[in-house]
């Protein structure tokens, strides 16, 4: 038997995962000196632009007049649609979203014509003395007119398995009903901005703001009429994204480098946060109809729900964000026969589009709706009934889309947090609570969270990366994620050193950059790490084996058994330190680079039969949440919360821990104090911090405990690990069911309330008035 040396003793202690480091760029944060887009110092001669924006939510523009534009102060040029070199068009997927209107508006707020001047202030200035005349046209506000009219940006979609009709009609036990939530502005802290830099041969430089650097590397050589090779895009790291600047970064862009193109100087473009959200889509709202049957023990016998979002006035990423939906709808539950539709209704607001999460939540939350309805009806817990419910392990374990749930840890998770939450404890303490107080009354939840991980289009799943070893042991990697806030910079950094055994000093990250890693797929769907980090895993240990075959080549042994740990490189007997070895295999000319990609394995998908295997795996995770409401006021505070969360086998328990709180307070805004009201000439009126409340510190609960649950993947993702960007957002349905809880508590739990979302003060009080209403 071979015992293990000391060297292999150390190697096998030695690691650069796993660990809870800080971010990499932390102190620069903190310090004020991270450089954001325009942080950059400018070019002599750079001009600053502003769009003129519509006024009217549909209509034609019968007539334009700009002279008084072009003559306001420091103005050098306007440019309009007859002005775009070539293709008039930024949408994703399909090209129905014009940059400039070109005679015809479809939202207050729609892109008319860009203002460039000496100033960003006598830009914006310029940009308001417009005189516009337009001939009014009909508008569509709400998914519900949209669903009324027929009026989609694409055909709807179904998923069905089994007889849902027949189950439903046998059902011993049914329940019906509607439900409405809300849309959700991303509320990066950093603006959409773009700097586009003209450059010789036909050439043009954006740094700006963007999940997706290929994408408005295509969208930008589009508008310019060149090939992407003579577009660069540049992005160091962003000020927050959350999927608001996947795909609408991409007006910002072009509008920016159009009118670098045509003035042949520096164009920089920075929205003002009202502008900005007057013109960006957002997180798609939802208006849902439900019918489902069930037995007298609870347990889900047939389910149908009919799905309406607001797409917006064009298509962006409505599709896959209504398919996610529906993928989701069954969250942690099987459901044997189903009836699933999806549209995404065509209205005359901005163009909706990625939102963390990515219409998950938006499916999800809605079986959760009419588990708590099932649950209330019967009179039991809800936690109770979901537990019912639940994916089996080896049956009851394939979802309504045909993939086989092979990671099922719901049961396990959500049983340790019950015991670690004190959950039933604290239920009886609520409901004694509730006995003997008529005006404030307390509600308690546990709702759970599976979460499928990867593109739901097969081919956005790969990824490339360089890593580079200078002649002095330093390593610098460039891969094609992005950065903005949530880590995958040091999560990847991490990677690297691991895979080479160097101390995390030793590797830095470059700004991500289409002239470097080429045909890069946006950083969401919660695949940035996963993806990125086994590129430059790939490209690092591709160096490593060269390094190990040139060590043995001078000191002998076997490559097999030369090992990379501590900054130093471990082979026959001989400890060489890694800055050495290197300077002696480029004297001998090793190839001290490479290249890497990751291609995720075992993905299909067919959207017509909406069947196939989507995810690569599921992120699980559950929380309890309790809560306090004021019956008279609707006023509400949240006490507590626990969450539990499944990272696999963390990369950084300290970012991990951080996204899952992050995406909690995120998601409790969604669903309680985010309200998006547009008036009746179509308006967004929340468009700025003045009227759009997001959760500030006051809003998070005094006592908040947040746990990484222990697991490992069983899928071969980077060390095991499992994403944390997108799944916590489900965690805070909590929050709104223990709204929901303590307001039914005002009916005895006889009656289910009929609470919207977003739960805000009034929504509150109105279904308080509708529960006392039912018991009189």
């Amino acid at each position: 038997m071979n015992h293990p040396g000391a060297s292999d003793i150390k190697a096998m202690a030695w690691t650069a995962v796993g660990l809870g480091k800080p971010h990499e760029s932390a102190a620069l944060h903190v310090l004020g000196q991270a450089t954001y887009t325009d942080d950059i110092p400018e070019l002599r001669g750079t001009l600053h632009a502003a769009l003129g924006l519509s006024s009217k939510p549909h209509a034609n523009i019968t007539a334009m007049d700009l002279d008084a534009v072009r003559a306001a102060p420091g103005v050098v040029a306007v440019y309009t649609a007859q002005d775009i070199p070539g293709t008039n068009d930024c949408g994703p997927i399909i090209h129905d979203d014009p940059i400039l209107s070109a005679g015809k508006v479809e939202y207050v707020g729609q892109p008319i014509f860009i203002v460039v001047a000496d100033t960003h202030d006598n830009a914006r200035r310029a940009a308001r003395r417009a005189s516009v005349t337009y001939e009014e046209l009909p508008a569509i506000l709400t998914p519900q007119a949209a669903k009324a009219a027929q009026s989609y940006v694409l055909p709807p979609m179904r998923l069905q398995r089994g007889d849902y009709q027949a189950a439903f009609e046998q059902a011993p036990r049914t329940v019906k009903g509607t439900l409405y939530v809300g849309g959700q502005e991303q509320f990066y802290l950093e603006g959409q901005i773009a700097y586009a830099i003209p450059q010789e041969q036909n050439g043009m430089q954006v740094l700006c703001s963007t999940q997706h650097p290929s994408e408005m590397q295509h969208v930008v050589a589009h508008a310019l009429g060149v090939h992407s090779h003579n577009v660069q895009v540049e992005c160091r790291r962003m000020g927050g994204g959350f999927g608001g600047k996947e795909s609408q970064s991409a007006l910002w862009c072009a509008a920016a480098a159009i009118a670098a193109k045509k003035s042949g100087r520096p164009v920089k473009l920075r929205a003002d946060r009202d502008d900005d959200m007057l013109v960006t889509g957002k997180r798609h709202c939802f208006y849902y109809e439900y019918e489902v049957g069930y037995g007298d023990d609870g347990k889900i016998i047939a389910a149908k729900v009919d799905m309406v979002s607001r797409a917006g006035y064009s298509a962006d990423l409505s599709g896959p964000v209504a398919t996610r939906a529906v993928c989701h709808f069954d969250n942690t539950y099987y459901l044997s026969d189903v009836d699933i539709r999806a549209a995404c209704g065509k209205t005359n607001t901005q163009s909706n589009t990625a939102f963390r999460g990515f219409g998950g939540p938006q499916g999800a939350i809605a079986i959760e709706y009419i588990i708590d309805e099932i649950a209330r009806d019967l009179g039991q817990d809800a936690y109770d009934i979901r537990r019912l419910n639940f994916y089996g392990k080896d049956e009851r374990n394939v979802t309504p889309y045909g993939q086989v749930i092979v990671d099922n840890v719901i049961a396990e998770l959500t049983a340790e947090l019950e015991q670690s939450s004190e959950y039933r404890a604290r239920r009886e303490a609520v409901a004694a609570y509730n006995a003997t107080s008529p005006l404030l009354k307390k509600g308690l939840a546990l709702t759970p969270l599976k979460f499928g991980i990867a593109f739901n289009v097969t081919h956005l799943n790969q990824a490339g990366a360089l890593v580079h070893v200078y002649v002095d042991g330093s390593v610098l990697v460039n891969h094609g994620g992005t950065e903005m806030g949530q880590g995958i910079n040091t999560k990847v950094l991490q990677v690297v050193a691991h895979e080479l055994g160097l101390d995390m000093e030793h590797v830095r990250i470059t700004a991500t950059d289409t002239s470097k890693v080429a045909n890069t797929s946006a950083t969401a769907a919660s695949t940035g790490a996963d993806l990125n980090g086994k590129a430059a895993q790939d490209a690092a240990r591709q160096i490593r084996e060269r390094l190990a075959a040139y060590a043995v080549k001078l000191y002998g042994g076997d490559t097999a058994e030369v090992l990379f740990f501590d900054n130093k490189i471990h082979v026959n007997g001989h400890t060489v330190p890694f800055p050495e070895l290197v300077q002696k295999a480029y004297l001998a000319r090793v190839q001290l680079w490479s290249d890497g990609f990751y291609a995720t394995p075992h993905l299909h998908w067919d959207p017509k039969t909406m069947n196939g295997h989507p995810f690569s795996y599921y992120a699980y995770g559950a929380a309890v949440s309790e809560v306090v409401v004021d019956t008279l006021t609707g006023e509400w505070k949240l006490l507590r919360a626990d969450a539990l969360y499944d990272a696999g086998q963390s990369l950084n328990p300290a970012i991990d821990i951080g996204q899952v709180e992050g995406a909690f307070i995120q998601g409790m805004g969604w669903l309680t104090t985010e309200q998006l009201w547009w008036n009746e000439g179509g308006k967004l009126m929340t468009h700025a911090p003045s009227t759009y409340k997001i959760p500030g510190v006051s809003d998070c609960p005094e006592d908040f405990r947040v746990r990484l649950f222990e697991n490992r993947n069983v899928e071969d993702s980077i060390h095991r690990s499992k994403a944390v960007g997108e799944p916590p957002l489900l965690l805070p349905f909590s929050v709104f069911f223990a709204i929901r809880d303590a307001i039914s508590s005002v009916g005895g739990h006889k009656v289910n309330p009929p609470l919207n979302a977003p739960a805000t003060s009034e929504e509150i009080l109105k279904a308080i008035a509708a529960v006392e209403a039912a018991v009189k």
